[in-house]
Protein backbone atom coordinates (compact mmCIF):
# COMPACT_ATOMS: atom_id res chain seq x y z
CA UNK A 1 0.00 0.00 0.00
CA UNK A 2 1.09 3.28 -0.90
CA UNK A 3 0.24 6.33 0.90
CA UNK A 4 1.23 9.88 -0.16
CA UNK A 5 0.69 12.75 2.52
CA UNK A 6 -0.09 15.77 0.57
CA UNK A 7 1.08 19.25 2.19
CA UNK A 8 -0.71 21.42 -0.08
CA UNK A 9 0.08 24.93 0.57
CA UNK A 10 -1.01 24.41 4.45
CA UNK A 11 0.36 26.31 7.45
CA UNK A 12 1.95 23.34 8.62
CA UNK A 13 6.51 22.35 9.20
CA UNK A 14 7.45 20.15 6.51
CA UNK A 15 10.07 19.05 8.45
CA UNK A 16 7.91 17.37 11.10
CA UNK A 17 5.74 15.66 8.84
CA UNK A 18 8.82 14.81 7.04
CA UNK A 19 10.18 13.33 10.48
CA UNK A 20 6.52 11.35 11.39
CA UNK A 21 7.11 9.75 7.95
CA UNK A 22 10.25 8.68 8.14
CA UNK A 23 9.72 7.15 11.83
CA UNK A 24 6.27 5.52 11.23
CA UNK A 25 7.60 4.28 7.66
CA UNK A 26 10.42 2.11 9.82
CA UNK A 27 7.59 0.01 11.75
CA UNK A 28 5.31 -0.61 8.57
CA UNK A 29 5.21 -2.47 5.41
CA UNK A 30 3.39 0.85 3.83
CA UNK A 31 5.20 3.01 1.44
CA UNK A 32 4.97 6.01 2.52
CA UNK A 33 6.10 9.49 0.81
CA UNK A 34 5.24 13.20 0.93
CA UNK A 35 4.73 15.72 -1.15
CA UNK A 36 5.41 18.81 0.02
CA UNK A 37 5.47 22.87 -1.84
CA UNK A 38 8.04 23.04 -4.31
CA UNK A 39 9.85 25.69 -2.23
CA UNK A 40 10.51 22.71 0.44
CA UNK A 41 11.36 19.83 -1.68
CA UNK A 42 15.03 20.02 -1.01
CA UNK A 43 14.60 20.08 2.71
CA UNK A 44 12.30 17.27 3.04
CA UNK A 45 14.36 15.09 0.73
CA UNK A 46 17.69 15.90 2.71
CA UNK A 47 15.50 14.58 5.49
CA UNK A 48 16.29 10.66 4.35
CA UNK A 49 11.84 10.32 3.23
CA UNK A 50 10.44 9.91 0.08
CA UNK A 51 9.61 12.87 -1.66
CA UNK A 52 6.71 13.80 -4.55
CA UNK A 53 6.87 17.56 -6.19
CA UNK A 54 2.69 18.48 -5.72
CA UNK A 55 2.84 19.52 -9.89
CA UNK A 56 5.08 19.58 -12.51
CA UNK A 57 4.82 21.51 -16.29
CA UNK A 58 5.23 20.12 -19.37
CA UNK A 59 9.16 22.07 -20.10
CA UNK A 60 12.56 21.53 -20.44
CA UNK A 61 15.02 24.35 -19.61
CA UNK A 62 13.95 28.18 -21.44
CA UNK A 63 12.40 30.57 -20.89
CA UNK A 64 8.98 29.50 -18.98
CA UNK A 65 8.85 31.70 -15.87
CA UNK A 66 6.48 30.72 -12.99
CA UNK A 67 6.51 27.38 -14.26
CA UNK A 68 7.89 23.82 -12.47
CA UNK A 69 10.39 22.16 -14.60
CA UNK A 70 10.49 18.41 -13.76
CA UNK A 71 14.13 17.88 -13.83
CA UNK A 72 14.72 20.85 -11.23
CA UNK A 73 12.52 18.59 -8.98
CA UNK A 74 14.61 15.92 -9.62
CA UNK A 75 17.68 17.41 -8.71
CA UNK A 76 16.32 19.06 -5.66
CA UNK A 77 15.31 15.49 -4.29
CA UNK A 78 11.84 14.51 -5.84
CA UNK A 79 11.26 10.83 -6.80
CA UNK A 80 8.04 11.42 -8.31
CA UNK A 81 5.08 13.87 -8.93
CA UNK A 82 1.41 14.23 -9.13
CA UNK A 83 -0.44 15.60 -11.83
CA UNK A 84 -3.98 16.98 -12.89
CA UNK A 85 -4.85 16.96 -9.02
CA UNK A 86 -8.83 18.66 -8.29
CA UNK A 87 -6.84 22.00 -7.37
CA UNK A 88 -4.13 22.19 -10.14
CA UNK A 89 -5.64 21.21 -13.20
CA UNK A 90 -4.29 20.40 -16.60
CA UNK A 91 -5.57 19.51 -20.19
CA UNK A 92 -5.28 16.03 -21.61
CA UNK A 93 -2.30 17.47 -23.64
CA UNK A 94 -0.61 18.80 -21.16
CA UNK A 95 -0.89 15.70 -18.73
CA UNK A 96 0.54 13.97 -21.34
CA UNK A 97 3.81 16.93 -21.82
CA UNK A 98 4.48 16.03 -17.85
CA UNK A 99 4.08 12.77 -17.99
CA UNK A 100 6.95 12.43 -20.86
CA UNK A 101 8.81 15.15 -19.56
CA UNK A 102 8.66 13.87 -15.91
CA UNK A 103 9.61 10.47 -17.31
CA UNK A 104 13.16 11.85 -18.69
CA UNK A 105 13.71 13.44 -15.72
CA UNK A 106 13.05 10.00 -13.84
CA UNK A 107 10.22 10.85 -12.42
CA UNK A 108 7.39 8.44 -11.73
CA UNK A 109 3.79 9.69 -12.01
CA UNK A 110 0.07 10.06 -10.49
CA UNK A 111 -2.45 11.34 -12.31
CA UNK A 112 -5.98 12.33 -10.31
CA UNK A 113 -8.72 12.31 -12.06
CA UNK A 114 -12.37 12.80 -11.15
CA UNK A 115 -14.24 10.06 -12.36
CA UNK A 116 -13.73 6.55 -14.09
CA UNK A 117 -14.03 7.79 -17.67
CA UNK A 118 -11.13 10.50 -16.82
CA UNK A 119 -9.25 7.11 -15.13
CA UNK A 120 -9.29 5.35 -18.39
CA UNK A 121 -8.22 8.33 -20.68
CA UNK A 122 -4.98 9.14 -18.24
CA UNK A 123 -4.45 5.88 -17.66
CA UNK A 124 -3.47 5.74 -21.54
CA UNK A 125 -1.11 8.06 -20.88
CA UNK A 126 0.99 5.72 -19.24
CA UNK A 127 1.39 7.10 -15.79
CA UNK A 128 3.45 4.77 -13.39
CA UNK A 129 -0.58 4.96 -11.16
CA UNK A 130 -3.78 7.13 -11.15
CA UNK A 131 -5.91 8.34 -8.64
CA UNK A 132 -9.78 8.31 -8.27
CA UNK A 133 -10.49 11.72 -6.59
CA UNK A 134 -13.87 12.92 -6.70
CA UNK A 135 -13.28 16.91 -5.90
CA UNK A 136 -16.59 17.61 -3.77
CA UNK A 137 -14.92 14.84 -1.16
CA UNK A 138 -11.68 16.33 -0.67
CA UNK A 139 -11.27 17.71 2.86
CA UNK A 140 -15.03 16.57 3.57
CA UNK A 141 -13.88 13.77 5.98
CA UNK A 142 -15.62 11.47 3.96
CA UNK A 143 -13.79 9.32 2.05
CA UNK A 144 -14.72 7.86 -1.16
CA UNK A 145 -14.76 4.12 -0.37
CA UNK A 146 -17.66 4.74 1.69
CA UNK A 147 -19.69 7.64 -0.35
CA UNK A 148 -19.14 5.81 -3.40
CA UNK A 149 -17.25 2.31 -3.28
CA UNK A 150 -18.36 1.90 -7.00
CA UNK A 151 -16.45 4.86 -8.28
CA UNK A 152 -13.32 3.30 -6.66
CA UNK A 153 -14.46 -0.43 -8.21
CA UNK A 154 -15.39 1.22 -11.64
CA UNK A 155 -11.72 2.88 -11.70
CA UNK A 156 -9.83 -0.02 -11.08
CA UNK A 157 -11.98 -1.91 -13.87
CA UNK A 158 -11.49 0.67 -16.28
CA UNK A 159 -7.57 1.71 -15.63
CA UNK A 160 -6.93 -2.23 -15.35
CA UNK A 161 -8.61 -2.89 -18.90
CA UNK A 162 -6.29 -0.25 -20.36
CA UNK A 163 -3.26 -1.13 -18.83
CA UNK A 164 -3.12 -3.46 -15.96
CA UNK A 165 0.60 -1.77 -15.45
CA UNK A 166 -0.87 1.43 -14.25
CA UNK A 167 -1.61 1.35 -10.01
CA UNK A 168 -4.82 2.69 -9.23
CA UNK A 169 -4.84 5.15 -6.01
CA UNK A 170 -7.57 6.43 -4.67
CA UNK A 171 -7.98 10.12 -2.96
CA UNK A 172 -10.57 12.30 -1.11
CA UNK A 173 -11.32 12.27 2.96
CA UNK A 174 -9.13 9.38 3.78
CA UNK A 175 -8.30 9.67 7.58
CA UNK A 176 -8.46 6.78 9.13
CA UNK A 177 -6.56 3.38 8.76
CA UNK A 178 -10.59 1.90 8.23
CA UNK A 179 -10.59 4.24 5.31
CA UNK A 180 -7.03 2.78 4.35
CA UNK A 181 -8.30 -0.80 4.37
CA UNK A 182 -11.58 -0.35 2.69
CA UNK A 183 -9.84 1.29 0.09
CA UNK A 184 -7.54 -1.95 -0.36
CA UNK A 185 -10.68 -4.03 -0.28
CA UNK A 186 -11.78 -2.21 -3.36
CA UNK A 187 -8.74 -2.69 -5.33
CA UNK A 188 -6.83 0.52 -4.66
CA UNK A 189 -2.83 -0.07 -4.36
CA UNK A 190 -2.52 3.30 -2.04
CA UNK A 191 -4.06 6.35 -1.15
CA UNK A 192 -3.51 10.37 -1.31
CA UNK A 193 -4.47 12.18 1.87
CA UNK A 194 -3.97 15.61 2.98
CA UNK A 195 -5.08 17.32 5.84
CA UNK A 196 -5.76 14.46 8.01
CA UNK A 197 -1.63 14.14 8.45
CA UNK A 198 -0.46 17.80 7.58
CA UNK A 199 -2.61 19.43 10.15
CA UNK A 200 -2.58 16.70 12.96
CA UNK A 201 -1.80 18.26 16.00
CA UNK A 202 -0.03 14.59 16.44
CA UNK A 203 1.44 14.00 12.78
CA UNK A 204 3.04 10.45 13.84
CA UNK A 205 -0.47 9.20 15.81
CA UNK A 206 -2.41 10.20 12.81
CA UNK A 207 -0.02 7.89 10.52
CA UNK A 208 0.40 4.95 12.70
CA UNK A 209 -3.18 4.90 13.11
CA UNK A 210 -3.49 4.73 9.02
CA UNK A 211 -1.15 2.54 8.02
CA UNK A 212 -3.24 0.18 11.28
CA UNK A 213 -5.51 -0.51 7.88
CA UNK A 214 -2.39 -1.61 5.60
CA UNK A 215 -2.87 -5.56 5.89
CA UNK A 216 0.38 -7.46 4.17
Amino acid sequence: MFIVVNLKAYDCDPIAVATAVGDVADDTDARLAVAPQSTDIAAVADHGVETWAQHVDPIDAGSHTGHVRPASVATAGATGTLLNHSERRLTLAEIDGAIDRAKAAGLETIVCANNPAQISAVTALSPTAVAIEPPELIGSGTPVSQADPEIVRDAVAGATAIDDGVAVLCGAGISSGDDVAAASELGSEGVLLASGVALADDPASALTELVAGVHP
